[in-house]
């Protein structure tokens, strides 16, 4: 399987094109901010027919570029029904914070064709197939992508569910911290140690590490709402 990730702009959300191998259908997962430039040049360096745009989740530093990707090659962008009105409307996943680093507004539009995901499904895209798990507490319609390798290895694109040592925040609009901790003790903790984790921001690790170092991934249990609210 191929791979092909970088980070793109301000907030430097990881972007990631998926193929089974050079000169192959793709999917495109998190096309953010100034992505169309760096996606465009891995397209053509790697020869890649996009078929679709894979979201984890609504907030504008990943789904920036979707709709100029998404159109411009014909593809669906898909995404949970949760997080799917920020694609229109992206203000409602900013802080107050955040709205005045972008004036008070940030204009968006859907792309022509949006799909829906839903947790446990499986997609069959680009010769890949790869399972939904619905991770609410980031946003309501958070979620990951899970992949297995030829060789029997698993790859999870995690999104801003997990990082390499800390945790999507929980204090954005649809962000809730007693339900990211459901989701790290029930979609997370039970996940093999050797899946490597693709994360939304920062460098790869593996669900082992993140088990062993990670204080967000400690003492969850059922009543324990866990740290505060993540990176």
């Amino acid at each position: 399987m191929l791979v092909v990730g970088f980070p793109t702009g301000a907030f430097q959300a990881n972007c990631y094109l998926v193929a089974a191998g050079e000169g192959e259908p793709c999917v495109i997962v998190d096309p953010g901010q100034d992505a169309v430039e760096p996606i465009t040049e891995a397209l053509r360096k790697y020869r890649l027919s996009p078929v679709a745009a894979l979201l984890t989740h609504g907030h504008f530093d990943h789904v920036f570029s979707v709709t100029p990707i998404c159109d411009g090659n014909d593809i669906a962008a898909w995404i949970h029904p949760d997080d799917r009105e920020m694609l229109s409307d992206p203000m409602k996943g900013i802080s107050q914070q955040g709205l005045s680093f972008f004036g008070g507004r940030l204009e968006m539009r859907e792309p022509a064709e949006v799909r829906e995901l839903v947790d446990g499904a499986s997609l069959d895209l680009a010769g890949l197939s790869m399972t939904v798990d619905h991770t609410p507490g980031h946003t309501r319609g958070s979620v990951v992508f899970h992949t297995t390798l030829e060789e029997g290895g698993r790859v999870m694109f995690a999104g801003d569910t997990l990082f390499a040592g800390s945790i999507g925040r929980t204090d954005l609009p649809g962000g809730d911290m007693r339900t990211m901790s459901r989701t790290l003790r029930d979609k997370i903790l039970p996940l093999p140690d050797e899946t490597v984790v693709l994360p939304g921001h920062g460098n790869s690790t593996t669900i082992g590490r993140e088990r062993a170092s990670n204080p967000f991934l400690q003492d969850l249990d059922e009543t324990a709402p866990g740290p505060s609210r993540g990176m």
